[in-house]
This record gives structure tokens, C-alpha cells and sequence, in this order.
């Protein structure tokens, strides 16, 4: 059989017709590829972005004191106007719903703190005075955004402690409401640097205090520095 070039033509013609009834080529070559993409915690990977303002260290500007981190001698700032609205605002609702809260310790100087150190440390030895107090310069109560709470009955009540009694059951699940978090929580004394302290709750602000509180965290653990 002879071909011409109108028959090479035909063919070629009837083979591009007979290719268009398949599927059409995609221009996406890993098309069935199925993504996978995973999720992560913020908080967890969040990076601290540090700064320092006249000796006072800030980590995503939220104060930080702590074993590690301390304030000058001269801090000496007073409790901080909000964080007395805050606590005035939690003592006033806890007692519209029947439980009796008091500020049993507020703001402390660098002095303040030298002369509880030092008087644990006299009676107790200064390994056991670690376990239940902060050196001078390391307490929250000089930052002037922390205070001891507690009820009337364990605050004139030595017997009696806070931790256990249903006033202290309100207040930890709605402190972070008013911008407080239970600072020094059981079971993270190694990422605290402290002992359990159910009393003592730090203003950090409602948006922090609500992140901490759901996720179940201690400062450290928040702010990316345990």
C-alpha cells in the first residue's frame, strides 16, 4: 500500500481524535497526593522574646521574677492600681455567691523579703527556708502584681488550710477571669522553684490568665522559659 501525504494525514488526524476520549491530562503531576498537615500547640513553640526595662526583665512583655530572674534592691513599685481592682472585683463576687475571701498579704519591699528570708533561714536552716520562700529580689509580692488570698476561716485559722476548703474551689476556677492565675501550682514545684501555694495568685491580665488556666500551666511553662 502506497501512502501519500494526505493519507499520512488522515491517520495522524483519526489518532489525535481517538486520544481525546481519555481522561485529560493533568497539569498537577503529584494530583493524588494526599497533604497531610499537622496541627501544634502555640503556646508550646511560642518563642520568649525578652526585654529588660531599668533592671526588671519582661518575656512577651509580662513581668517575670523567679528563682532566675530578680528586681532590683530599689523596685519598689507599691501594688499595682489593677491589680487592686482585680481583687477587690474577686472578693466582691465570691462573696455574692457565699464564699468569704480576704488579701491576707499584698505588695513586699526588697527589705520586706530580707527580713522573712532571713528569719525562715535562722529557724528553719536555709535548705528548708528555700522550699517555702524566695531570697530577696526573686518574690513576686516586690512586682506589685501578686498577693496571698485566702478565707477568713484559714486566714485567722492556722489549722486551717486554704487549699482544702470550698472558698479556695471557687476561686481557682475563676481567678483567671479577673486576670490572676494560682502562681505556684502542686506537681510543677520543679518548674516553679517553689512549694504548692494555693494563696498565691499573680496578675498577669485575663486574656494570659485565661491561655494558663485552660492549658493547664504554670508562668514558666507559658511564657516558653521551663
Amino acid at each position: 500500500m502506497r501512502f501519500t501525504t494526505r493519507t499520512f494525514l488522515i491517520i495522524t488526524l483519526l489518532a489525535i481524535l481517538a486520544g481525546c476520549g481519555g481522561p485529560e491530562p493533568s497539569n498537577e503531576p503529584f494530583s493524588d497526593f494526599e497533604k497531610t498537615v499537622e496541627t501544634y500547640d502555640v503556646i508550646e513553640y511560642a518563642v520568649p522574646v525578652f526585654s529588660e526595662v531599668d533592671g526588671v526583665t519582661y518575656i512577651n512583655d509580662i513581668l517575670i521574677v523567679n528563682r532566675e530572674y530578680s528586681l532590683p534592691p530599689d523596685y519598689n513599685p507599691g501594688l499595682e492600681p489593677e491589680v487592686i481592682d482585680a481583687y477587690t472585683r474577686l472578693i466582691q463576687d465570691a462573696a455574692a455567691e457565699g464564699y468569704n475571701l480576704t488579701i491576707v498579704s499584698g505588695f513586699r519591699s526588697y527589705q520586706d523579703q530580707e527580713a522573712v528570708y532571713a528569719d525562715l533561714a535562722g529557724r528553719l536552716g536555709e535548705e528548708e527556708a528555700d522550699q517555702i520562700a524566695l531570697p530577696p529580689g526573686h518574690s513576686e509580692h516586690q512586682s506589685g502584681l501578686a498577693v496571698d488570698i485566702g478565707s477568713v476561716e484559714s486566714a485567722s485559722n492556722a489549722a486551717v488550710d486554704f487549699g482544702d476548703t470550698p472558698d479556695y474551689d471557687w476561686m481557682k476556677d475563676v481567678a483567671h477571669e479577673y486576670g490572676f492565675i494560682v502562681r505556684y501550682q502542686e506537681g510543677k514545684e520543679n518548674i516553679t522553684g517553689l512549694g504548692y501555694e494555693p494563696w498565691h495568685i499573680r496578675y498577669v491580665g485575663e486574656e494570659a490568665a485565661t491561655e494558663i488556666y485552660e492549658e493547664d500551666l504554670v508562668l514558666e511553662e507559658y511564657l516558653g522559659i521551663d
